[in-house]
C-alpha cells in the first residue's frame, strides 16, 4: 500500500512528485533516490564492527502500512531477529545502531520496528497469524482499543496462549472500535517492546475521509543496553535500572527522521490539511511540539474529539500507549519546521544536541533550497 510514496508511512507525494520538487531529475536523481545502508556499513553503537553472526541478520526496513481490506482482513506477523539502523551515517553523532531487534514482518514484506501499519474499515472481522516458527523466543501479540474474546486478548498469564518458538497462533480481532491503536508482544512485555515488537492498527470509521496529507508516528524512547547485550557487547541491562538514551519516531533518530524514504518528514503542499496519528509505545510520555502551525486533537485512543476540546495547541503529551490524532493546515511561510518532544534531552544523539525524536513538516515549495539540501545531506539522502 502506497511503496511508492515518499515521507512517513501514510499518504505522502510520489516519488516522480518529490523529484519534481527538489529540481532534481534523470538517472542521476533516481540512483540518489534509491541508496540505503549496506549491511557491511554497519557498526555497533560502540563504534565497533559487527560481529559475524550479527551481521548476518536481516536489516529491518521502513513500515509498510498494509491495507486489510485488501486482503480480506486476514494477515500473518512474523516475529523476526534483525537489525535496525537507527541513524547509519556519521553526521550529527551517528551512527546510531540498534544491533539486535525482534520486528514484526507482514506476509513476504519487511521486517521493520515499528512494526507494519495494518490498516481496515470498521466492521472487519481480522484473522492475524503471529508466526513464530523462525524465533527462539515465546511471543504473544496484544491489541489495544478494540474489543474481543477474552482467548483473543494477547496475555499469557490471564488466556493461557503463548506462541512458543517454533508455532503459529491466529487471533480473532474484531475492527469493532474506530481509531489508532497500539498493538504489541504481551509476553514479557517491558523487554520485548524494548527490543521492537510493536506496531499501529488503524480502524478507519465507514466513510472516513482521508486528509490531503496523513500520516502515521510512533515514538518511543529506548535503553539500548538491553539491544547490544543480545548483540554479544560486554554491557548489562536491568528494568529496575532502564536509563533511556536512543529517542525516535518510526523507529529512527535525527538526522535519519528526515530521509525521505526511511524516515518521516511530514511532506506537505502549502494548503494541505495535515493528519497526524501519533502512537506512543514507549515507558515515558513525550510532549510533541509541532513549530509554527497550530493544530487540532481530533481523536483519542478511539473516540472522536468532542467539538468543544478541539481547540487549537502547537504541544500534545502522549502518554505511554496513548494514541493522539492531530490535525492542522498547512498555512505557514512554506518552509521547514520541526516536529520534536519538548522534553528536550530527548532531542539528541548521545551528547549532542540535536538528534533523537525530531522530524519535520518539509513544504514541496522549500525543496528546491541550499538548505533543504544541507538537510537530505545530513539525513545520508543523496540529492
Amino acid at each position: 500500500m502506497n511503496a511508492d510514496r515518499i515521507g512517513a508511512p501514510g499518504t505522502g507525494i510520489s516519488r516522480r512528485d518529490f523529484l519534481k520538487a527538489t529540481g532534481a531529475g534523470g538517472a542521476v536523481a533516481v540512483a540518489g533516490c534509491a541508496q540505503a545502508p549496506m549491511a557491511q556499513q554497519v557498526s555497533s553503537s560502540a563504534g565497533g564492527p559487527l560481529s559475524t553472526t550479527q551481521a548476518d541478520l536481516p536489516l529491518t526496513g521502513r513500515p509498510e502500512v498494509v491495507d486489510l481490506d485488501e486482503r480480506g482482513g486476514e494477515v500473518t506477523l512474523r516475529s523476526v531477529t534483525a537489525r535496525h539502523d537507527v541513524h547509519p551515517g556519521e553526521s550529527m553523532n551517528g551512527p546510531v545502531v540498534l544491533p539486535q531487534v525482534w520486528a514484526f514482518q507482514a506476509d513476504d514484506g519487511t521486517p521493520s520496528v515499528p512494526g507494519p501499519i495494518l490498516r481496515c474499515t470498521e466492521g472487519t472481522e481480522l484473522k492475524i497469524t503471529l508466526d513464530n516458527s523462525d524465533n527462539v523466543h515465546p511471543h504473544t501479540l496484544h491489541f489495544h482499543g478494540v474489543r474481543k474474546s477474552w482467548m483473543n486478548d494477547g496475555v499469557p498469564t490471564t488466556t493461557g496462549i503463548t506462541v512458543m518458538p517454533g508455532e503459529t497462533h491466529t487471533y480473532t480481532i474484531p475492527a469493532n472500535v474506530a481509531g489508532t491503536h497500539l498493538y504489541h508482544c504481551h509476553f514479557n512485555t517491558p523487554f520485548h517492546m524494548d527490543m521492537g515488537m510493536y506496531g499501529i492498527l488503524r480502524v478507519d470509521p465507514e466513510g472516513y475521509e482521508e486528509a490531503d496529507k496523513e500520516y502515521f508516528m510512533t515514538v518511543k524512547e529506548w535503553d539500548s543496553r538491553l539491544s547490544r547485550q543480545y548483540g554479544g557487547e560486554n554491557v548489562k541491562y536491568s528494568l529496575t535500572d532502564r536509563m533511556g538514551d536512543v529517542f525516535t519516531i518510526n523507529g529512527r533518530s535525527a538526522p535519519y527522521t528526515l530521509h525521505p524514504e526511511m524516515g518521516s518528514p511530514v511532506i506537505v503542499d502549502a494548503g494541505d490539511t495535515v493528519r497526524i496519528h501519533f502512537v506512543n509505545a514507549g515507558f515515558m510520555s513525550h510532549p510533541m511540539h509541532v513549530h509554527n502551525h497550530r493544530f487540532k486533537v481530533v481523536e483519542k485512543d478511539g473516540s472522536p474529539m468532542p467539538e468543544p476540546l478541539q481547540y487549537l495547541q502547537d504541544v500534545v503529551n502522549v502518554a505511554p500507549a496513548e494514541r493522539y490524532t492531530i490535525e492542522y493546515v498547512a498555512d505557514a511561510d512554506p518552509g521547514i519546521y520541526p516536529i520534536h518532544c519538548h522534553k528536550v534531552d530527548h532531542v539528541r544523539n548521545g551528547n549532542s544536541y540535536p538528534g533523537g525524536m525530531l522530524t519535520a513538516t518539509v513544504y514541496t515549495e522549500a525543496m528546491d533550497t541550499e538548505i533543504f539540501r544541507q538537510v537530505m545531506d545530513k539525513a545520508g539522502y543523496e540529492l
